[in-house]
């Protein structure tokens, strides 16, 4: 869990859900991204000096071709590393995930190709006019530590931790609605935002007040009705309903669960 010095030093980015609940998001700090932006500088280096050495034949022998090919690929290399990365990993680069980094939308959901894109493809205008000179002068000044690139794609750079799985949610599924197959199945075809909203709620429900837990969970359980087309069963309260929903959607056990990744709070 992020101490209060990470949150004072870093910032938090706060979301309210539309069943205004809130979210705190703990901001990536400069040194911190710093750090994650100069090991994936370090890994890109060394994968364009593999690809110039792999096509320095062609260079010598096709000294205009191979100097033009050498460009696209290095152009490639340079931006598709972070692009590609941020799509396949929900806004992570290897970088970001050795420093527990992770870009997210500022509404607090995973990012997708465009957004990905959109703030890499900016970096050339954050680095002018030399060692992101304009990039680091944005993100000190911008209250969410964005840089241009992340002013444009909507998007923050926030601390990611990992949640252990409540014993709550650690049941076997042997018995009631978890060993019931159509439950299970009609689960299973959430949504990601529907799946990522459900597990955060029950992942953070304990950090709630009361009055805002219990209106969250009244909400919650009544989508989720909707959702899955079943009604409630009569005993269970709203919260204990999207337990069940959640416990539904965890992986096999053995298997090691994090918050979220669309709505991974790092408060």
């Amino acid at each position: 869990m992020a101490t209060a010095t990470d949150t004072l030093l870093d910032g938090t980015h706060t979301v309210l859900t539309p069943e205004y609940v809130e979210f705190r998001f703990t901001l990536a700090g400069i040194y911190s991204r710093f750090l994650a932006w100069l090991l994936d500088g370090l890994i890109v280096a060394a994968l364009s000096m593999m690809v110039m050495m792999a096509l320095s034949f062609l260079m010598l022998a096709f000294p205009g071709f191979g100097s033009a090919l050498g460009a696209v690929v290095f152009f490639l290399v340079e931006w598709g590393y972070s692009i590609a990365l941020e799509t396949a990993w929900s806004g992570q680069t290897v970088g970001k995930r050795v420093l527990s980094l992770r870009v997210i939308q500022e509404s607090g959901v995973r990012i997708g190709f465009y957004h990905a894109a959109l703030r890499n493809l900016t970096r050339p205008v954050d680095r002018l006019p030399l060692f992101y000179l304009v990039g680091g002068v944005s993100a000190l000044v911008s209250g969410a530590h964005q840089r241009l690139g992340d002013m444009l794609a909507g998007t923050i750079v926030v601390r990611e931790r990992r949640l252990k799985v409540p014993s709550a949610l650690g049941t076997t599924g042997e018995e009631g609605l978890l060993a019931d197959p159509l439950f299970v199945s009609r689960v299973k075809r959430l949504s990601t935002e529907e799946r990522e909203l459900v597990l955060t709620a029950a992942l953070r429900r304990e950090e709630l007040r009361l009055e805002a837990r219990l209106r969250l969970f009244a909400a919650l359980g009544a989508r989720l009705q909707d959702a899955l087309a079943m009604e409630k069963p009569a005993h269970l309260s709203d919260e204990k309903w999207t337990l069940l929903v959640a416990a539904a959607l965890l992986p096999p056990p053995g298997t090691r669960t994090a918050a979220p990744r669309g709505r991974a709070l790092a408060g």
